[in-house]
């Protein structure tokens, strides 16, 4: 395991890297926890923030060019903001069944699931923890 890949990585998939891992973090604290609490509704509202940050982020890297600078991956970027208004409304309008639905897709689908694809071979995520 070496950190080398990350830390010579350009500025936008480090912060794009670090915005992710603290809302997998923040979201897990957030699915484990209590919910309706005070500190529910804050972590929630900053990991909406980070959620932000790691989709438009996204749209700084190039990496897999597909479709012009873009890959299939900023397609979850755009489901991931226009997700979240949708997920921050059903819990005003108190529609916990759609909020739930909402969290739970962002953070499997848009966290776990694509951050799996970071660990392909070949690309930085997998060097950092198999080498190569």
């Amino acid at each position: 395991m070496s950190l080398e890949p990350l830390l010579t990585a350009s500025g936008a998939i480090q912060f794009h890297v670090v915005a992710a891992l603290l809302a997998l973090g923040v979201g897990l604290g957030i699915l484990l926890g209590p919910k309706g609490t005070v500190p529910h509704r804050a972590m929630g509202w900053l990991w909406a923030l980070l959620m932000v940050a790691v989709a438009v982020g996204s749209f700084w890297i190039h990496e897999l060019k597909i479709v012009g600078d873009f890959s299939p991956i900023h397609l979850l970027s755009i489901a991931t903001l226009a997700g979240l208004p949708v997920l921050i409304l059903a819990a005003r309008r108190h529609d916990l069944r759609r909020h739930r639905r909402m969290v739970y897709t962002l953070y499997f689908a848009a966290l776990v699931a694509a951050g799996l694809f970071a660990f392909m071979p070949g690309r930085i995520m997998s060097r950092v923890v198999f080498g190569g």
